[in-house]
């Protein structure tokens, strides 16, 4: 049997990963704050008796793209965008703190700041973020959150934790879709990050590109499934030969 069959299977699959990549990236285009997953193929020789002629092709993640989104105006005052390479800090479900762009936030039943997925919101000290009744809640360009109740003057409640990775401390999405330190230790925050209230940061998913780049897997996809066909043909004709002879 060809050992071709194998080499196109794996490329067959790394193409499928790849197109399920790129679905999910074309899916979030409107979700606010997305991160486009990035992903690169990968040759790895085939190692054995004879010319390493052959390839496998592997599908390897290459993290996501740090552009920023567009800044869309909301008016809505627990709206906040995170500016330049800043991130919101919240507690996942399973208690450890992670990293959010998206800035889409609410007040919970008992009164705590949520995000657009119920999870709390920490302050600069790592603590969830709690508001008084009935306030009304200004975020200031630093992070920090007013609240006003009726006629009283504002007061302060606590301020974001904002924190910006960098060349050392990196992010990398995890499976519950937050983003987390490769090093695995919690980032410090940053007193000089900065937000802007009453906006959204947008996707940086490019609609059009992702379209072009599963258009041009899908192809690659029918491309290898050819090579399999191939190589299936290629059997059948050599075992006939061999019947033949025989």
């Amino acid at each position: 049997m060809d050992r071709m069959i194998y080499t196109a299977m794996t490329g067959a699959n790394a193409a499928a990963h790849r197109q399920q990549l790129l679905a999910n990236n074309l899916a979030n285009a409107s979700t606010p704050g997305f991160r486009a997953e990035l992903a690169t193929f990968r040759a790895v020789p085939v190692r054995g008796d004879g010319t390493s002629s052959r390839v496998f092709a592997l599908e390897a993640s290459a993290g996501h793209s740090e552009v920023s989104g567009p800044i869309n105006p909301t008016g809505r005052s627990l709206d906040v965008a995170a500016r330049g390479n800043a991130w919101f800090a919240v507690q996942g479900l399973d208690g450890t703190e992670a990293y959010t762009r998206g800035g889409a936030f609410e007040v919970s039943a008992d009164g705590a700041l949520v995000n657009a997925h119920g999870l709390p919101v920490l302050d600069d000290g790592g603590s969830p973020i709690s508001v008084p009744a009935n306030a009304q809640l200004t975020f200031g360009a630093d992070g920090t959150l007013t609240a006003r109740v009726g006629d009283q003057a504002p007061q302060r409640v606590a301020k974001l934790k904002l924190v910006t990775p960098n060349d050392e401390n990196r992010l990398r999405r995890s499976e519950d879709g937050l983003f987390r330190p490769v090093v695995g230790e919690a980032l410090d925050a940053d007193a000089n990050a900065r937000v802007q209230g009453g906006a959204l940061e947008g996707s940086n998913v490019n609609p059009i590109e992702a379209m072009v780049g599963m258009i041009a897997v899908s192809r690659q996809f029918e491309t290898q499934m050819r090579m399999l066909q191939n190589g299936e043909k290629n059997d059948q004709t050599a075992s006939r030969l061999l019947n033949m002879n025989g």
